[in-house]
């Protein structure tokens, strides 16, 4: 059976401040219209997750919250993992290894370079540094989430609001 990993890079945040904590970073108006746009995409493509996981992150968290009500699923659906701010990309790997097998498609929001890093770990492919918001998929054929590791993936798709905006 075919296994989907939409890897999403939060959407852009305030500034880091001297007095705020780099977690607490929220999204600025610009991210969270980009975060729309890119819910939106998804849904019109009909890329609906079984399974939401997303850093803690205030920037991170807020993003899967509006990507998730564009599907109109219960934002009490998404799990937190707080290894995804700043675990590295093994942090990455052990969340998508341990998603429950019975989910076909799983989306993950998580921060650079750690999420770039992962993408191009397991698809093999340049992917650069991924922009805020922008979403890379990936396939796996034949392979429980349990084995997905390094070049096991597909690369279908990189794509960033800019692009969505501009094909609109």
């Amino acid at each position: 059976m075919k296994k989907t990993l939409i890897l999403v890079r939060h959407a852009t945040a305030e500034d880091h401040g001297l007095r705020q904590k780099d977690f607490d970073r929220e999204l600025i108006s610009k991210g969270l219209s980009e975060s729309a746009i890119m819910g939106k995409w998804l849904v019109e493509k009909n890329m609906k997750p079984d399974h939401f996981v997303t850093s803690p992150a205030s920037r991170a968290y807020k993003t899967a919250e509006i990507v998730a009500d564009q599907f109109h699923i219960d934002l009490s659906e998404i799990e937190p993992i707080d290894s995804l701010y700043d675990g590295g990309p093994k942090a990455y790997l052990n969340a998508v290894n341990s998603t429950p097998e019975n989910m076909e498609r799983l989306v993950l929001f998580g921060h650079n370079p750690d999420i770039s890093y992962f993408a191009e770990y397991l698809s093999g492919k340049d992917i650069g540094s991924m922009k805020k918001a922008g979403i890379v998929i990936l396939e796996f054929e034949d392979l429980k989430w349990e084995e997905i590791s390094a070049k096991t993936g597909t690369f279908i798709s990189y794509i960033t609001p800019k692009e969505v905006k501009e094909a609109s």
